[in-house]
């Protein structure tokens, strides 16, 4: 399990002397040689998201829309769980019970941010559409635990009025 740093950049580009934003995330490793980092970009995902000369795995570009950006973001918050989640189970429970504690509850709080992501692009994608989250209601079915959004058609309501 490892958590990797990596972040937009400032391209150098060396005939023309202007500066271009990169459309992938790297490392600051990988940044050095070739630019300057974007420090307020950084994001947190697992080492399987980044290849071997640093950058980031199928990257979102600058033009890409807002919630397209969601996606790798939610799916490395569930890598980073699913990671912590195999460490403990790895581990001996006695000697090494709190190590199990902090990945589990480290677990916990990566998941809970990714549902955050979730709940944000519903609600943005619900928006886009005209229909606007009523309310959210926990469903619990064969032991799993769902989130399910009842809507109201924004249009309809209006009419209604």
């Amino acid at each position: 399990m490892t958590d990797v740093h990596i972040y937009y950049f400032v391209r150098r580009q060396l005939p023309a002397g202007e500066n271009r934003l990169s459309k992938r995330r790297a490392t600051i490793e990988a940044i050095k040689s070739i630019g300057k980092p974007i420090m307020d970009s950084q994001i947190v995902v697992d080492h399987t998201e980044v290849d071997h000369n640093g950058f980031q795995i199928g990257g979102v570009d600058s033009e890409s829309h807002p919630m397209d950006e969601r996606w790798p973001q939610i799916r490395s918050l569930e890598r980073r769980a699913n990671a912590r989640d195999c460490e403990a189970l790895r581990l001996n429970e006695s000697t090494d019970g709190s190590r199990i504690y902090m990945l589990l509850s480290e677990s916990k709080e990566l998941r809970k941010q990714a549902q955050g992501l979730r709940n944000q692009r519903a609600d943005a994608v619900a928006g886009e559409l005209g229909i606007q989250v009523d309310e959210r209601v926990l469903v619990t079915s064969k032991g799993s635990h769902y989130w399910v959004d009842t809507l109201v058609d924004v249009g309809t309501v209006s009419a209604m009025l």
